[in-house]
């Protein structure tokens, strides 16, 4: 009697609420590009990962058109825990895009690593405590020099936050806004990933950084007459005095604000 093939193993996560729409991640694809688009030029063929994409396949090709305007030979894979999902996007799949069905495990043909995993709005249903396993699972799949993006957005993408990771673990935050819609940027802490949401108390460092930067804004308020842009960049420059930030005013024009995770950390954490 022939031995039975085994079973495929059942994708790693639980399903999510799928929510999307057409451009919500905009502000995420645009920072990538712009900051890991070198890397992935020069990647031999770099594979980027649109994990829990939802229940339609907009980001996915979103993500396609912006990366390829910076790497030309860049392919995604929309993975998606839901099979009916999947179904659904196959008839988006064109050269340099496809749809699998997977999870945290990051099924991709051949045991490829890849170069970027953005997973947004995906971890906001786990426990904290869950956090540090799956980013460790993700991150393990990378290649040597990919990165990981994790975070939270709104539905229409106006206020965004997420953490970068390579393989060796996590690196910065971003905070990212359409500086029009914004009031004080402690709005933004509704869209705090995960692993910062529950933290965001006194004693902890991202509640000293977003009170810090409140007040930043506060005197920054003479700025706002020349615009909310100049007004973002002067409250970037004051806070740069006391926080590690990474970016400058090149992306601060974008309504952008990146802080080293090791200033963010919460407390008690390694």
């Amino acid at each position: 009697m022939a031995p039975r093939t085994p079973p495929p193993s059942r994708p790693v996560g639980t399903v999510t609420r799928g929510t999307t729409n057409p451009n919500r991640l905009r502000r995420m694809d645009r920072w990538i590009a712009a900051v890991h688009g070198p890397a992935l030029r020069r990647a031999e063929a770099p594979v980027a990962v649109d994990l829990g994409y939802g229940a339609a396949p907009w980001t996915a090709v979103e993500l396609l058109a912006r990366l390829r305007a910076e790497a030309p030979h860049v392919r995604v894979v929309g993975i998606e825990i839901e099979p009916a999902r999947v179904t659904g996007a196959r008839p988006y799949e064109r050269e340099g895009l496809v749809f699998r069905h997977g999870g945290f495990e990051v099924p991709l043909d051949g045991g490829e690593r890849p170069a970027l995993i953005r997973a947004a709005n995906v971890l906001r249903q786990y426990d904290e405590e869950q956090v540090t396993e799956v980013w460790g699972r993700l991150c393990a799949r990378l290649a040597p020099d990919g990165i990981l993006v994790e975070g939270t957005c709104d539905e229409i993408g106006r206020r965004h936050v997420w953490v970068a990771l390579g393989p060796e673990g996590a690196r910065t935050v971003t905070f990212a806004t359409r500086l029009g819609s914004l009031d004080r940027p402690s709005d933004l802490a509704e869209r705090l990933p995960k692993a910062l949401i529950h933290r965001n108390v006194p004693g902890e460092p991202v509640h000293a950084f977003l009170r810090d930067f409140d007040r930043a804004w506060a005197a920054a308020a003479p700025y706002a007459s020349l615009g909310a842009r100049q007004r973002w960049i002067r409250t970037a420059r004051s806070l740069a005095a006391d926080w590690p930030l990474t970016d400058g005013p090149r992306r601060w024009r974008q309504g952008e604000l990146t802080v080293r995770w090791d200033a963010l950390r919460p407390a008690g954490t390694a």
